[in-house]
C-alpha cells in the first residue's frame, strides 16, 4: 500500500527498538524533528541517541520531565521548540506529562507489548508467559491520562510456543513486527485513516513490575505453572530459589514429557521433592508430579553454569596460559576497555554487565574478538556464562584449545531386538544438533506395516519447532562454521557421513524395513546402498562446482577506453526446505540433501509422517560425522502443518519436494503464492507419474515379462517411476499376460525381513485401503481383473499383486496412478507405432517411460517422441547417481541426481569489473 502524506515527528523513548523505529520512519520520508531520550549511562549513549546524533537530528537527554509533580518548564520549552505534529513512543521508561502528550496536532501513540486491555503495566511480556497465555502480541494505542488505557489504533497477535521465553517472543515477533506496525500506524495517521477504538472493559488486567525480590519460585504448583513462572522471568529479572542457602536463578526451562531420568538428587528449599541433576540439566517436579527441565543456573556472584554441571561447578582448575594466549587475553582486555569506557582498568574481577554493558555490547564484543581471532568461535550464551573477565578468558582459552568440546550427542533411543540385531532408533525432533521433544510435547505413533504394531511414539513437530529449525539453519549458513568451511572440508564431512551410513547399513535397512515395509534385501541394496552412493557422488562434487559450473569468462561490449571483465560464479542459496515421501524414506532424503549440502546450503527436512525413523537415524549419523550444529535439521510430523509452514517461511529460500501432485498443489504452490507473509522461493518438484511401458512383438518376451513385472511390482509398486500402464502389442498380448500371471504365482508374499520374501506389505493402512478401492473402480468400469485385487488374509497391510487387462483409455485406472502393485494392461494394434505413442502421451504426467523392442531405430524414435523425463529401452528402473532424474508436465520440474541436481541448489551471480 502506498501512503501519501508525511509528518513531523518527535520520538520519545530509548533502546534498539526505538532506534529501528526511528530509522524506518526516516526511510519512509517522515521528518523526525527531535529525539527525546535518556541520559548517557556509564558514558554510553542510548542506541536511539546514537542514531539520531549521527544523522544530525536534535537530541535531548532529560533525566526527568517533571519535578514535584509539575512539568519542568525548561523541558517543555525545549520540547515545543521542535514543532512536532505527532509524538511516537516506541519504548519509553520515563513518565511523560500530559501537556507533552496532548501538545502535537495528532497527539501521541505508544507501543505496548500485550493485547490490551490484558496485561497493562510495565511487565506485560513477562505476565503473558507467567499466566500461560496461548496468544501474545502488541497494541499501538493513543495515549491518554490512564495507564495503558487509551483507544486502540492497531493490534497484532502471535501464538505462544510451549517453551517460548520473553526473548523468544520479543525477537521472533514483538520486535520485528512491532517496528513494522509503528511505521504503519504513523502512515495511517498521516493519511487520516487511523482508527480510535475504545478499549473494552471486559478482560482488562493490570500487573505490577516484576523485580528480583518478587520473582521467587513458589513450589506448590503444577509443573506447567512452574515452567511458566521460570520462562516468564527469563532473562530478566530471573526466577530464583534457594539451594544450599544461596540464591540460585533458573534459566532455560522446558516441560519434560518422559519417564523420570537418572540423576543425582538436589535438595531445593520449599520443594516437596528433590530435584535431579541429569546429563541434560536440572529436573524439577510440580505438585502434579510432572517435570520441568532447567538448563542453566546462575549464582549470587553472577556466575552461570549449565545445570548439568551443578555438582562439578567448582572442580575446574584455572589454566596456565601460554605466551600467545596471554597476548590474546590482553587483546580481549583492550576490547572490553573499548566497550566499558567508564571503567578505569579492566581487572580480572571486572564483571561485564555490572560495569554497564548490555546485550547490544555482547554482540559488539564477540564480533571484535572474531575479527582478531577467527578460530575462536564464541556465542552470546558464552558471555552470560562467564561475565567476569578472568572467567571469560579461561572459557575462551578452553574453547581455543578444544578442551571445551561439546558433550557427546545425547540420544534417547527406542531399542528393538529384530532381524538378529538390536536396532537403536531416535524418535525426537533433530534441531540445531540436538534431539529434543516437540515444543508442545505432542507425539504420534509410527506403525510396522507387517503386523500393524506400534514401533515408537515419535515427536510431532509444531510451528514453533519449524521456526527454531529454520533459525538454526539460517544461523549455521550465515554465521556458523559451515558457511566458512572450504569446499574440500565440506566434501570430507560428506564422505565421512557416507562411511557411517555404510557401517550402519544393516541397521538402517532393518529400520527401513519395519517402518516402510520394504523387503530387507531391497532395502539393503537400494534404499540404503544407493543412499551411500549418492552421498559419495556429491561429496566428490564439493570442490569442483566452481570449476565445472563457471570456469569461463563472458565477453561483453567494452566501455572504452576502459576494459571490462565479466564472469559468473555459483553460490549456495541458503536455507533449503526438503519434503520427502514415504516410499523410499532414506533414498529420497539422500537424493535431495546430498546435492543441497554439496552446494553449501543448510537444510530443514520433513520426512513423511508415516516413515520418520531412518531420517532420524540419519540425523544421528550426521552429528557423529561432525556436521556443525544447524546444518541438518529433521522435523517429523504433519505435512499440512510442518510442510506448509516450511513452504511459507520467509527465511526458507528453496523448497525441494517429492510427493504427489495434489499435495504439492495444495501446500506449496497455492499457499506460497497466495500468502502475503511468504517470499518467492526457488522450487524443484518430483511429483506423480503414470509412466507408460510399450512392449512390441519383436521384443525378447521373457526379458520383457521379467522387466515389466519389475517395472510394476518393484518395492511393492510404491515406486514413483513405476509403469502405471503397459501397452502390449496385440499379437503377443495373451502370451505376455499368461507369463506374468504364472510368475506372480511364484512370488512369496510375507515378512519383509525374511530373505526369501519377494513382496512385502504396503506402506500403511490408508494406502492399502486406497489401492483396494482403486481395484474396485477398475472392475466397475469394465476392466478385466485377471489376478489379485484383494488384501492378503494375514495380519498387516499386504495386498496381492494385481493384473488388469482390457483397460480402455477413458477408464480411471488408465489415467490415474495407483502407486501400488497393480499392472494395468492395454492392447495396441500390430504395427501401430504412432497410435500407441499418442495413447502413451495422453496423460498429464511425464516422469518416466519405457519401450521393449529389438529394433533400435524404432526404440530411438519412440524415445524421441515420448514426453517423459526418463526413457528406458529394454530395461526399467535403472537409475544411477550420475544420471539426472526428474519429470515433465505435472510430474514436476527440476532434477535430482547427476550434475544437474546441483543447479537446483545454486544461484548464479554475474560480476563485471572495469579496469
Amino acid at each position: 500500500q502506498a501512503y501519501q502524506h508525511k509528518l513531523k515527528l518527535a520520538l520519545i523513548g530509548q533502546s534498539i527498538f526505538g532506534q529501528e523505529v526511528y530509522n524506518k520512519l526516516r526511510k519512509e520520508g517522515h521528518k523526525v524533528v527531535g529525539v527525546f531520550t535518556v541520559p548517557d549511562k556509564n558514558g554510553q549513549a542510548d542506541p536511539l541517541a546514537l542514531a539520531a546524533e549521527k544523522d544530525g537530528t536534535p537530541v535531548f537527554k532529560f533525566p526527568r520531565w517533571r519535578a514535584k509533580g509539575k512539568t519542568i518548564q525548561e523541558v517543555i520549552a525545549a520540547y515545543k521548540s521542535v514543532g512536532a505534529e505527532l509524538n511516537v513512543l516506541p519504548f519509553c521508561t520515563q513518565f511523560i506529562p500530559m501537556d507533552v502528550i496532548d501538545c502535537p496536532k495528532h497527539g501521541s501513540i505508544i507501543y505496548h507489548p500485550s493485547i490490551l486491555p490484558r496485561h497493562r503495566g510495565a511487565s506485560a511480556i513477562n505476565w503473558t508467559l507467567i499466566q500461560g497465555d496461548k496468544k501474545a502480541g502488541f497494541t499501538i494505542f493513543w495515549a491518554d491520562d490512564g495507564l495503558d488505557t487509551g483507544p486502540i489504533l492497531l493490534q497484532r497477535e502471535c501464538d505462544v510456543g510451549q517453551n517460548d521465553t520473553v526473548d523468544d517472543l520479543y525477537n521472533r515477533f514483538l520486535f520485528p513486527e512491532g517496528i513494522k506496525a509503528m511505521v504503519e500506524a504513523v502512515h495511517l495517521i498521516a493519511d487520516g485513516k487511523a482508527p480510535r477504538i475504545p478499549q473494552p472493559k471486559e478482560g482488562a488486567t493490570y500487573e505490577g513490575i516484576q523485580k528480583k525480590e518478587n520473582a521467587e519460585i513458589s513450589w506448590d504448583q503444577p509443573a506447567a505453572a512452574l515452567h511458566n513462572w521460570i520462562r516468564g522471568h527469563d532473562k530478566v529479572p530471573g526466577a530464583w530459589t534457594k539451594i544450599d542457602d544461596q540464591v540460585v536463578t533458573f534459566y532455560g526451562s522446558s516441560l519434560l514429557d518422559a519417564s523420570v531420568p537418572a540423576g543425582q538428587e538436589l535438595a531445593i528449599k520449599g520443594a516437596s521433592r528433590p530435584g535431579l541433576v541429569t546429563k541434560n540439566g536440572l529436573v524439577i517436579f510440580g505438585n502434579d508430579e510432572k517435570m520441568v527441565l532447567v538448563r542453566n543456573l546462575q549464582f549470587e556472584d553472577g556466575r552461570m553454569i549449565p545445570a548439568s554441571k551443578y555438582f562439578s561447578a567448582d572442580e575446574t582448575a584455572a589454566l596456565e596460559l601460554t605466551e600467545e594466549e596471554k597476548k590474546m587475553a590482553e587483546d580481549i582486555r583492550a576490547i572490553w576497555k573499548g566497550i566499558l569506557s567508564n571503567v578505569a582498568v579492566i581487572e580480572d574481577s571486572t564483571d561485564f554487565f555490572k560495569s554497564g554493558a548490555s546485550s547490544m555490547h555482547v554482540v559488539r564484543m564477540l564480533e571484535e574478538i572474531k575479527q582478531k581471532y577467527s578460530g575462536l568461535q564464541l556465542q552470546n550464551e558464552d558471555v552470560y556464562m562467564a561475565t567476569k573477565f578472568a572467567d571469560f578468558i579461561q572459557m575462551a582459552v578452553r574453547k581455543l584449545r578444544g578442551e571445551d568440546k561439546e558433550e557427546e550427542l545425547v540420544v534417547d533411543y527406542i531399542s528393538k531386538d529384530v532381524n538378529n540385531m538390536t536396532v537403536k532408533m531416535p524418535y525426537q525432533c533433530f534441531i540445531n544438533g540436538q534431539f529434543i521433544n516437540a515444543d508442545d510435547g505432542k507425539t504420534y505413533d509410527t506403525v510396522n506395516p507387517t503386523d500393524g504394531s506400534v514401533i515408537a511414539s515419535v515427536s510431532s513437530a509444531s510451528l514453533a519447532d519449524v521456526d527454531k529449525a529454520v533459525a538454526a539453519a539460517k544461523e549455521a549458513f550465515e554465521n556458523g562454521e559451515w558457511g566458512r568451511m572450504n569446499a574440500r572440508e565440506r566434501g570430507r564431512l560428506m564422505y565421512r557421513l557416507a562411511d557411517l551410513m555404510e557401517e550402519h547399513q544393516e541397521e538402517l535397512a532393518t529400520i527401513e524395513s519395519i517402518d516402510s515395509g520394504a523387503v530387507y534385501t531391497l532395502a539393503l541394496k537400494t534404499h540404503v546402498g544407493m543412499s551411500v552412493q549418492t552421498f559419495r557422488y556429491f561429496a566428490g562434487w564439493c570442490d569442483k562446482i566452481q570449476a565445472s559450473e563457471c570456469g569461463a569468462t563472458i565477453p561483453i561490449n567494452q566501455a572504452r577506453p576502459n576494459h571490462n571483465l565479466t564472469f559468473t560464479k555459483k553460490e549456495p542459496i541458503g536455507v533449503c526446505a526438503i519434503v520427502i515421501p514415504w516410499n523410499y524414506p532414506l533414498m529420497m532424503l539422500a537424493w535431495k540433501s546430498a546435492a543441497c549440502l554439496a552446494a553449501g546450503n543448510t537444510l530443514v527436512l520433513k520426512p513423511a509422517q508415516v516413515t520418520p525413523l531412518t531420517s532420524l537415524k540419519f540425523a544421528e549419523l550426521s552429528a557423529k560425522a561432525g556436521f556443525p550444529k544447524g546444518v541438518i535439521n529433521i522435523l517429523p510430523g504433519s505435512g499440512g502443518l510442518v510442510g506448509q509452514h516450511l513452504s511459507e517461511h520467509p527465511d526458507v529460500r528453496k523448497v525441494g519436494f517429492t510427493g504427489s501432485t495434489p499435495t504439492v498443489c495444495f501446500y506449496i504452490i497455492i499457499y506460497d503464492f497466495s500468502s502475503a507473509a511468504t517470499n518467492l522461493k526457488k522450487v524443484s518438484l518430483e511429483l506423480g507419474g503414470k509412466s507408460p511401458l510399450i512392449i512390441f512383438n519383436d521384443c525378447e518376451l521373457d526379458r520383457a515379462v521379467k522387466m515389466g513385472m519389475g517395472a510394476v511390482y518393484f518395492n511393492k509398486g510404491e515406486n514413483c517411476i513405476a509403469a502405471g500402464r503397459l501397452f502390449v502389442e496385440e499379437s503377443i498380448h495373451d502370451e505376455f499376460v499368461g507369463k506374468v500371471v504364472e510368475e506372480i504365482k511364484k512370488m512369496k508374499i510375507g515378512d519383509p525381513l525374511d530373505r526369501s520374501t519377494d513382496h512385502g506389505p504396503q506402506n500403511h493402512k490408508a494406502h492399502l485401503e486406497k489401492l483396494l478401492q482403486y481395484c474396485e473402480t477398475g472392475v466397475k468400469e469394465g476392466a478385466t481383473l485377471v489376478y489379485g485385487g484383494r488384501q492378503v488374509n494375514r495380519p498387516g497391510f499386504f495386498m496381492e499383486p494385481t493384473v488388469f487387462t482390457d483397460v480402455e483409455d477413458h477408464m480411471y485406472i488408465a489415467q490415474e496412478e495407483s502407486f501400488g502393485p497393480v499392472m494395468v494392461i492395454s492392447k495396441f494394434k500390430n504395427g501401430d507405432v504412432d497410435g500407441v505413442l499418442r495413447r502413451a502421451n495422453s496423460t498429464e504426467y511425464g516422469l518416466a517411460s519405457g519401450v521393449f523392442t529389438r529394433d533400435i531405430s524404432k526404440a530411438l524414435y519412440i524415445s524421441e517422441k515420448l514426453e517423459a523425463g526418463t526413457v528406458f529401452i529394454n530395461t526399467y528402473n535403472k537409475t544411477d547417481v550420475a544420471a539426472p532424474f526428474g519429470g515433465f508436465k505435472q510430474s514436476g520440474f527440476g532434477k535430482d541426481l547427476g550434475e544437474e541436481a546441483l543447479h537446483e541448489y545454486l544461484r548464479t551471480k554475474a560480476v563485471t569489473v572495469e579496469y
